[in-house]
């Protein structure tokens, strides 16, 4: 099952990488975590090995992102995988934006 997570259009939301065994230790990766958009119009922005934005798109909608690793620590490959399925709302109004005009004559 996915990761899901529901942000407005105007947001966006870290994600961080915390690798552990299959019972839940902590464990090594052999180089960073790869961090990709694979459906949709948000985007991908990386900070650092672990961790990357998720942001949203300008219109509502669904973005899916793979986050995968290496974690053999050899000189082989195993790829280990995980995706986050992000739903992007639009922004409703937070207020009127009120904007007096000059004063006229009556």
């Amino acid at each position: 099952m996915p990761l899901e997570i529901t942000i407005t259009n105007e947001q966006k939301v870290r994600l961080t990488a915390v690798p552990v065994t299959a019972v839940g230790n902590p464990a090594p990766l052999d180089g960073p975590v790869v961090f990709s958009v694979i459906a949709g119009d948000g985007t991908v922005v990386t900070i650092d090995d672990f961790n990357a934005f998720l942001v949203s798109s300008d219109v509502p909608g669904d973005t899916s992102y793979l986050v995968s690793a290496d974690a053999d620590l050899g000189a082989g490959v195993e790829t280990i995988q995980d995706t986050v399925l992000l739903h992007t709302e639009g922004a409703l109004a937070a207020n009127l934006g009120l904007i007096l005009g000059a004063p006229e004559p009556k």
